[in-house]
């Protein structure tokens, strides 16, 4: 087994190294279910360091029951997909915000 984490455990990782005693009480991070069915995920990213950081948007759509979008807008990690696509999601999320920053 590797050091590397992958999905979930970045993601909690990541959220835990934002938590200041301030950030965690207005920010945070959101995991919905979509009535298409899909998934939405949102990551709050101001006062963090990725808040500034250019994402190049992913949107792939195969079929209306395979498809991601993953975007940066208005200081938040926004996306949604297919019911198949939490995890591939939160790798997204994982890949870019990790070129960026170093998560312990």
């Amino acid at each position: 087994m590797t050091s590397e984490k992958h999905g979930l455990a970045f993601l909690q990782d990541w959220y835990r190294a934002q938590c200041n005693g301030e950030w965690e009480h207005v920010k945070g991070v959101t995991i919905e279910t979509l009535e298409t069915p899909g998934w939405m995920v949102t990551i709050d990213l101001e006062g963090t360091p990725l808040e500034s950081i250019y994402m190049e948007p992913l949107c792939v759509e195969r079929s209306p029951a395979d498809w991601i979008e993953c975007r940066v807008e208005t200081q938040q990690f926004r996306a949604t997909g297919d019911s198949t696509k939490l995890f591939a999601i939160l790798l997204a999320f994982e890949k870019w915000a990790s070129r960026v920053q170093k998560v312990e």
